[in-house]
């Protein structure tokens, strides 16, 4: 992937019509940067560059088509399909597609759509930075050429990225290069209890609950059914 601040682009439609109408929308914004567009998928797997970061590709194409293409293509971050069929969403997503755009495009769903791209890159490219490593009661994260040390009992709350899990405390958030399921099975975070499929919390910082949430130390978070029954445990003893 990139390493830079720009966010390569690839785009792949058999339209030409509307390949060059998404390669205008991404001229309006100078932080993707298209390096290649393409008629089909053996075009673009004929020209033989380097991965981007995004591609935008339509899934309606002859020979192979967006969905095939993306199969192969698992390596790149990021994947866009645009399409004139909105039947194909479900097994878009099932390819880990970050978002699924129905033709003709519009300029505000285009936005919506680039907030996502660039949100979730920066957060690839920050815990590409990070590592972890505990000892006792103590976690230490490396944060490009710097250690950051933090005490356990002062993290609120994990958050679940994909991959990755965003540390929260009350003064900071860090990120490591270790999915929450993985962290929770460590001893060291054994006073945090599951609440939802992409957070965890620690126990004793728990000030309140809902049917849907819980709160801790002001930040509201969402609780899953499955797992109320065990924040209901903890509260009440």
């Amino acid at each position: 992937m990139n390493t830079g601040t720009l966010i390569t682009c690839i785009v792949v439609d058999d339209d030409d019509i509307d390949r060059l109408t998404t390669q205008a929308f991404l001229q309006g914004y100078p932080v993707l940067q298209c390096v290649g567009a393409y008629a089909s998928a053996a075009d673009m797997l004929q020209a033989g560059q380097s991965l981007p970061d995004v591609l935008f590709l339509d899934v309606d194409m002859p020979g192979m088509n967006g969905l095939d293409l993306r199969r192969q293509l698992m390596d790149v971050p990021a994947c866009i399909f645009i399409t004139a069929y909105p039947d194909y969403a479900v097994e878009s997503f099932e390819l880990e597609a970050l978002d699924y755009m129905v033709k003709p495009l519009r300029h505000d769903r285009f936005a919506s759509a680039v907030q996502r791209i660039e949100s979730f890159i920066q957060v690839r490219r920050m815990a590409g930075l990070y590592s972890h490593s505990l000892g006792g009661e103590t976690l230490f994260i490396k944060e490009g050429n710097e250690q950051v040390k933090l005490l356990l009992y002062d993290i609120l709350y994990l958050e679940a990225l994909k991959d990755y899990t965003r540390i929260v405390t009350v003064h900071s958030k860090h990120m490591v290069l270790a999915n929450l399921g993985s962290l929770l099975q460590q001893a060291a975070f054994k006073s945090f209890v599951r609440i939802h499929k992409s957070y965890a919390v620690q126990q004793h910082c728990i000030s309140r609950y809902t049917a849907t949430t819980v709160e801790v130390n002001g930040h509201v978070l969402p609780m899953g059914r499955v797992y109320k029954l065990a924040v209901q445990q903890i509260v009440s003893k």
